[in-house]
């Protein structure tokens, strides 16, 4: 027992030893770590007095302050930023679904200000604006080497105003400009419209109107046309959607899904993490949904595209999104000024960051520039078509009613429309022909 209880004692001892000689130098480590933050807040803090006391030219210690702040906040990522009492409040005012400017999201790569998208409607996109585009100059002025919210800045100005932007695109040999007038962009956050049998959803934004508008013109809709059987399906059409708040991109792919994870996010620590969940309800009723992605589908976007075509309710159609997988938490500061701040990367259900990688889709179908080229000779593109029915003496067709013949005219104008819509919107007009077969095969055991 005595040989027991030194034992004992004799272990304590070494842990207690073991223990002093590990926590010595972690608690140096530590102690080294919070001298040097503390001398570089006093570089920091010599720096500022210098450029007060000697600079060239006097400055206002506040902006000073608030270039520094930025600065810190804009080496992270292109995402996080400060955000001035101005901007903070053209935010919430944007959040809200009306702002003034050109009506383009944009990002920074690698010193570049880059379109994410054009908003539907805006002066930017009537002016011919991209997605993919890179804009290298405002009114003659270089915007490289510029924060993300100073080239912003930039760009803003007076309702009514002229702004010239210079744009780098893929596929074009030179930099050209682009004169845009300044408007106030009201959003409309989903418009909708029916294509034969197909309920089309354009949804151009995230903000506090999508759901609700995009319920209640669903819902208008499927009423016009007679009832949810008389539709074939619904197209969800998020091309060139920035994104906007994460809560409508959950509410969006809810209103479609039954049960399962539509998204989850992971920050630093993992009592930060946090998932959603759809609840009951189908506002589609089964019917079969085709997504609609390109490159400027962004964010929460991508949220809604990810999680309809991880649970399969969905075929998602188009290119490959721009793969924002970043969470952005909006931090209020003094002065009425906020902190945006990247807290956090969100995965689709299957549990895939999509963040720089991008929501690929299902069926990859690019959106031609112009319409192919037909090479024909000019007398056979000026003969007029010729059918059985033109022929001298030709038989009549007496085993149709006036009823079906009539029918089948209003099927050819229907297949008129379909061939007139594939000129015009490529992408959409496969989307709503997959719809289409998908309703000819019909429901599979």
């Amino acid at each position: 027992m005595k040989k027991f209880a030194m034992a004992a004692v004799g272990g304590t001892l070494a842990g207690v030893i073991a223990t002093t000689q590990i926590a010595g130098p972690l608690l140096a480590q530590e102690a080294a770590k919070s001298s040097n933050v503390y001398e570089q807040l006093d570089l920091f803090g010599d720096i500022f007095e210098r450029i007060r006391a000697q600079y060239v030219e006097e400055v206002e210690p506040g902006e000073l302050i608030e270039a520094a702040i930025d600065g810190m906040l804009t080496s992270l990522d292109p995402h996080s930023s400060y955000l001035s009492p101005d901007d903070a409040a053209q935010m919430r005012v944007q959040t809200r679904g009306e702002f003034g400017g050109l009506g383009i999201e944009v990002t920074q790569e690698e010193g570049f200000v880059k379109v994410v998208s054009p908003i539907d409607g805006t002066p930017a996109d009537q002016a011919g604006v991209e997605a993919g585009d890179f804009i290298t100059h405002v009114n003659g002025e270089s915007v490289l080497g510029l924060a993300l919210d100073e080239a912003v800045t930039l760009m803003r100005g007076p309702v009514g105003s002229e702004i010239v932007i210079t744009l780098v695109r893929e596929g074009e040999p030179e930099p050209f400009d682009v004169s845009i007038i300044r408007d106030t962009i009201k959003l409309t956050a989903v418009r909708t419209r029916t294509e034969g049998e197909t309920v089309v959803l354009r949804v151009t934004t995230f903000n506090d109107q999508t759901y609700t508008n995009l319920e209640a013109g669903l819902q208008e809709q499927v009423q016009e046309a007679g009832g949810i059987d008389a539709i074939n399906g619904i197209v969800i059409d998020l091309r060139n959607n920035p994104g906007g708040l994460l809560t409508q991109a959950i509410r969006v792919s809810d209103a479609f899904l039954e049960k399962g994870e539509i998204v989850s996010t992971r920050g630093r620590e993992v009592q930060d993490g946090e998932r959603f969940n759809a609840t009951s309800g189908d506002l589609a009723e089964g019917k079969p949904i085709v997504v609609l992605i390109n490159g400027g589908s962004a964010s929460a976007s991508e949220i809604v595209a990810g999680a309809l075509q991880d649970h399969r309710r969905a075929i998602v159609v188009g290119t490959k999104s721009f793969g924002k997988g970043s969470v952005q938490t909006v931090m209020p500061l003094r002065s009425d000024g906020a902190m945006r701040l990247t807290t956090a990367r969100y995965y689709t259900p299957s549990g895939r960051s999509i963040q720089s990688l991008g929501v690929s889709p299902d069926i990859v179908v690019q959106q031609p520039r112009t319409p192919p080229a037909i090479e024909e000779d000019e007398e056979a593109t000026n003969r007029p078509s010729r059918s059985e029915a033109d022929l001298r003496g030709s038989l009549n067709n007496d085993s149709l009613s006036d009823d079906e013949i009539k029918q089948i005219e209003a099927e050819r104008a229907k297949a008129d429309a379909a061939a007139a819509l594939r000129e015009e919107d490529y992408q959409l007009a496969y989307a709503i022909d997959i719809l289409k077969g998908l309703s000819a095969i019909g429901p599979q055991d």
